[in-house]
């Protein structure tokens, strides 16, 4: 039988073939669904993987599991002696291939870390995906409504639980003048903060710069905002310029 046999072409559109095909559109159907769901939170929250990128994981993660399943039906049923194909080895693929569109998502600014959830949820959504190729149906749904609800509820969770806020402050001196660790060390203690251990780092120019992390050593310092911080640092002896931000991570 030639490629271009009308009876190898026929196969493709035969009765078996087309219900298999029908039941792969379903699956990635389904995992299209599940993978909106999950990023309607990421495009809610105006991150740059949205509920396109989400649904484009889980659907493509789903159609390169499912097809794995009927190697019986592979080039129009052509070919029935084919081996099956082990399915982990086609899971090794997809997590590799999700991992880098993961770190593409994650930046350093500074102090702060930035998309780590984005890419954890991004490789969630490709499980949801193999999930579903595999036929755990079920299994996909629950965890699909477990990643958004953790996304959605889960900030809200961590600012009723005590924590240490962490800031990211870089002080710049002016000409000539040397500042003093201990003093500033004493000053962040007596606001309640403390300076992280080995985060401090000294850059000397014109002027000195201290970058630093202080860390709330209680749930309520004082000051307890930026605004309040930033002022306060500006009264420091010798502050010229400063810059603080949220460490996050």
């Amino acid at each position: 039988m030639t490629p271009l046999s009308p009876t190898y072409i026929s196969a493709f559109w035969s009765l078996p073939v087309m219900e298999v095909n029908f039941l792969i559109f379903i699956n990635l159907l389904g995992a299209l669904l599940l993978g909106l769901l999950v990023g309607y939170e990421r495009s809610y929250h105006g991150r740059a993987a949205g509920m396109r990128t989400y649904g484009l994981v889980c659907m493509a993660s789903a159609a390169l599991t499912v097809f794995a399943g009927y190697p019986g039906f592979w080039w129009g049923g052509a070919a029935p002696g084919m081996a099956p194909v082990d399915p982990t080895r086609v899971v090794q693929g997809i997590v590799t291939g999700v991992g880098f569109l993961g770190a593409g998502v994650i930046m350093k600014q500074g102090l702060n870390i930035n998309g780590l959830t984005t890419a954890a949820s991004i490789w969630a959504s490709s499980a949801i995906g193999v999930l579903v190729g595999l036929g755990f149906f079920v299994a996909a749904v629950l965890l699909a409504l477990l990643s958004a609800s953790l996304m959605m509820w889960g900030p809200k969770l961590e600012a009723l639980l005590p924590s240490r806020h962490a800031m990211g402050v870089t002080l710049s001196f002016k000409a000539g003048f040397e500042p003093s660790e201990a003093e500033l060390k004493t000053t962040l203690q007596h606001w309640g903060f403390f300076m992280a251990e080995g985060s401090l780092n000294i850059a000397n120019a014109a002027a000195t710069t201290w970058r630093f992390v202080m860390v709330a050593n209680k749930s309520h310092p004082q000051p307890n905002s930026l605004f309040d911080l930033s002022r306060q640092l500006r009264q420091l002896d010798g502050v010229d310029t400063l810059q603080i931000s949220h460490a996050r991570n």
